[in-house]
């Protein structure tokens, strides 16, 4: 977070430059005068930082697999992750999101759960997973 908070002083420092060039088109990442970046340049780009970062060389289609990944780990909701990555329709989450052993483990530890009572205990709740309190009788 702090580096992208970092690269929103430098942009804005790069639209105070550009002045009335500046063209707000909504990147995060853009031109020094607000446009998309062209891919050629956005390929180098990338190239060099997986280089300075000591990363392996992968395609930057790849940080969308990752992206998308790291969004269902989290627990994004699936139409919250189609927002983020700019998809039209649910069948894009087959292709991009992969099924982690750690997601796979939390899944059948909250159907465990639900059909054995071992669901972890939520503020409020009793021992046996009950609502404490005046709704105990609902």
């Amino acid at each position: 977070m702090e580096l992208l908070r970092q690269h929103r002083k430098e942009q804005d420092a790069e639209r105070e430059t550009a002045a009335q060039l500046w063209r707000d088109e909504g990147w995060v990442f853009a031109s020094p005068t607000g446009e998309a970046i062209h891919q050629a340049t956005d390929y180098d780009e990338w190239k060099r930082l997986l280089k300075l970062a000591g990363v392996r060389d992968g395609r930057l289609h790849d940080a969308r697999h990752t992206a998308a990944t790291v969004l269902l780990v989290l627990g994004v909701s699936g139409r919250a992750v189609m927002g983020i990555m700019g998809w039209s329709n649910s069948a894009m989450a087959v292709r991009y999101q992969h099924m982690t052993d750690q997601v796979r483990r939390d899944i059948a530890q909250q159907l465990g759960g639900l059909l054995w009572g071992d669901l972890p205990r939520r503020p409020g709740e009793s021992g046996e997973g009950q609502p404490e309190g005046p709704e105990q009788g609902k």
